[in-house]
């Protein structure tokens, strides 16, 4: 069984990586952007530009993944007792038409999607319905949206 602690650290870890390939492609496009070589060779040229913009929306996205990486590390994540309503930094099973699924309530990343426990996980931040529609709830409540009953909360 993969702890709640491990599962954070795995997210964290994913948005790391993420964001380490966005700042290698914005200095990549940035040099293109850059290069001599990408000087216009007419008024209809738009090669150098376009890499510019690239390299400043991949720096904006790695920047935004930093801010993510921040609130996850400064977020609090506490063990829930079996019966206790759902909170933010919870872990919520839910089992519905299709099977079991996993729901963790985050500050930030949200629609991560990962693989937990032979379920799938998804991270939902509080600008998601479902999100709002879990908290305050306990196990052995249902959901009408989606059609799911609240198994288990960590």
């Amino acid at each position: 069984m993969t702890s709640k602690a491990e599962l954070i650290q795995r997210i964290r870890s994913e948005l790391a990586a993420r964001r380490e390939r966005l700042e290698m492609a914005a200095r990549e496009a940035h040099a293109a952007a850059t290069d001599p070589d990408a000087k216009a060779e007419s008024k209809y040229d738009t090669r150098g530009l376009e890499a510019s913009y690239l390299a400043a929306g991949q720096a904006k996205q790695a920047e935004s993944l930093a801010e993510a990486i921040q609130a996850l590390e400064s977020a609090s994540f506490p063990d829930f007792e079996p019966d206790a309503p759902i909170a933010a930094g919870a872990l919520v099973e839910l089992i519905g038409d299709d099977g079991p699924a996993w729901f963790l309530l985050a500050p930030a990343a949200g629609g991560l999607e990962f693989e937990f426990e032979d379920a799938p996980l998804t991270v939902l931040t509080p600008e998601s319905r479902l999100y709002s529609a879990l908290l305050g709830r306990r196990p052995g409540e249902s959901l009408d949206t989606p059609p799911a009953t609240i198994t288990e909360v960590r």
